[in-house]
């Protein structure tokens, strides 16, 4: 480790404006400036220098994240795994959480002012929170239902940016509170740093594998509306059923009786929860296992029962992958030269992804609904290996053109994210049809290019992959025009 540590001019780049992260402020090192004339006894200036590798991450991560929301129903294969296992989909949500987390070492480097950069972190975690909330706690309907409000009895508290939200706030108020106030000049002084940190993490993980093997799940019932199946959220005339749910178990991993979905159902309420899980998919739910379809003959009651992916004890699990950003970040601050810096990366990926299969080895599966600790430490392991390869290729051997559509993409995640993996543009046009609500831009398109390629499935694929390359050059013109969403 050098002594010398990084000089962060949070929220600022190198021409000086505002770039905003999805929850943090920018990330900059210092550029060695050339040195000063000879005799002249100036000091070299320390010119910042933006790390560019961390926004191609930002924007790859929020394009897959529309990749795999799009066309995951065309392409089962890279949606989110039914219960058990990960696909591709499945590392996108830590990805988020891990660049938080390293983006929040940086911007909290310096923090002369404990109190006001609570409050600061405090105030932009409520306002993620609250526009999650408001985009997915049901009152935006999305795509294909043309109409919009939410009974307030049946609001959606969370959800992804709540879940971000959260991890972000606990992220900060480590690097704020738990950091001890010394220099770093060698991997003494840098776990002494930040062990208190490496502690929280531990202790949540601790608090989570209790909950989840230790909870006592008893028989629990839920409600089931039957009449208009067309409706995403119940009415008045809808006929009610009560569905009754079989567990009185400990430790149960399942669908059905896990501590996870028990917790939610306690402090949040059923009518609370998301009313489309993604155990639908499971073959006992599905007779297009693994996609959406009908259910089996002989499915099981708790196939309609709701359960929240970004329930309140995962999210609990999911704040410790911000955590692992944290030390990715720190390694990025404290490691002046490139080389032992990838290094260690390298080596903290390692042993994460190793130690995630060696717990689903021994009987902890990967799952990403319960955000078990096996998931995380893999989740977690491969968005090192990634940050490791891009930048090595954008910061280190300067290969940035390939990579420059995901770098505007990524100084404006935020904005694409709400309008586009939202799908808030979407829905605003395809308010505007001809005739028949059928009738609209983005429907007419999709149709147009699965008629292009005679298949559903390749012309789905296709329509995604120019929504993003739409986004990207959106996202650069933002950039152009030095306009960013920052909360």
């Amino acid at each position: 480790m050098d002594a010398t540590v990084v000089a962060i001019a949070a929220g600022d780049g190198d021409d000086g404006r505002r770039r905003p992260l999805l929850a943090s402020d920018d990330e900059i090192l210092p550029c060695p400036a050339p040195p000063p004339p000879p005799g002249t006894g100036a000091e070299p200036e320390q010119k910042p220098r933006r790390v560019a590798s961390l926004d191609v991450f930002r924007g790859l991560t929020v394009a897959m994240m529309i990749l795999v929301d799009d066309a995951g129903g065309a392409w089962p294969g890279i949606n989110h795994s039914p219960w058990f296992g990960v696909t591709v989909a499945d590392f996108v949500m830590p990805a988020f959480l891990f660049i938080i987390g390293v983006s929040a070492a940086l911007v909290f480097k310096k923090t002369p002012n404990k109190t006001a950069a609570t409050k600061k972190a405090a105030i932009r975690a409520i306002k993620l929170f609250i526009l999650g909330v408001i985009l997915q706690g049901g009152y935006i309907h999305g795509r294909h239902i043309l109409t919009y409000g939410i009974d307030l009895d049946h609001i959606r508290w969370l959800g992804v940016l709540q879940r971000i939200a959260i991890g972000y706030f606990l992220a900060a108020i480590s690097e704020i509170w738990l950091v001890n106030n010394i220099s770093v000049d060698s991997a003494i002084s840098f776990v002494k740093k930040y062990f208190m940190e490496w502690i929280m993490a531990i202790m949540i993980s601790a608090l989570y594998v209790g909950l989840l093997f230790g909870l006592y799940v008893s028989n629990w019932e839920f409600k089931v509306q039957t009449g208009n199946s067309i409706l995403k959220f119940p009415t008045p005339s809808n006929e009610v059923q009560m569905k009754m749910i079989q567990c009185g178990v400990r430790g149960s991993l399942g669908p059905p009786c896990n501590a996870v979905g028990f917790v939610d159902r306690v402090l949040l309420g059923e009518n609370h929860l998301y009313k489309n899980p993604v155990y639908k998919r499971t073959k006992e739910c599905s007779v297009n296992s693994p996609d959406y379809g009908p259910l089996p003959p002989d499915a099981p009651d708790w196939c309609l029962a709701p359960f929240d992916p970004e329930g309140l004890l995962s999210t609990l699990m999911a704040g410790v992958t911000c955590f692992i950003g944290l030390h990715f970040g720190h390694i990025l601050v404290h490691c002046k030269d490139q080389s032992p810096r990838m290094l260690l990366w390298l080596l903290t990926s390692t042993v994460l992804t190793v130690s995630g299969f060696l717990l689903q080895l021994l009987g902890m599966p990967f799952s990403k609904p319960l955000y078990t600790v096996s998931y995380m430490l893999l989740t977690g392991g491969v968005s090192g290996f990634l940050l490791l390869l891009l930048y090595y290729a954008v910061d280190v051997i300067n290969i940035k053109k390939p990579f420059i559509l995901f770098q505007w993409m990524g100084m404006n995640a935020l904005i694409v994210y709400v309008l586009a993996a939202c799908e808030l543009f979407p829905a605003v046009v395809q308010g505007f049809y001809w005739r028949s609500p059928e009738n609209n831009l983005v429907d007419g398109t999709e149709y147009l290019l699965q008629t292009i390629f005679h298949s559903k499935r390749w012309g789905t694929l296709a329509f995604v992959l120019l929504e993003i390359i739409f986004w990207c050059l959106a996202a650069c013109f933002l950039h152009m025009k030095g306009i960013y969403l920052k909360l």
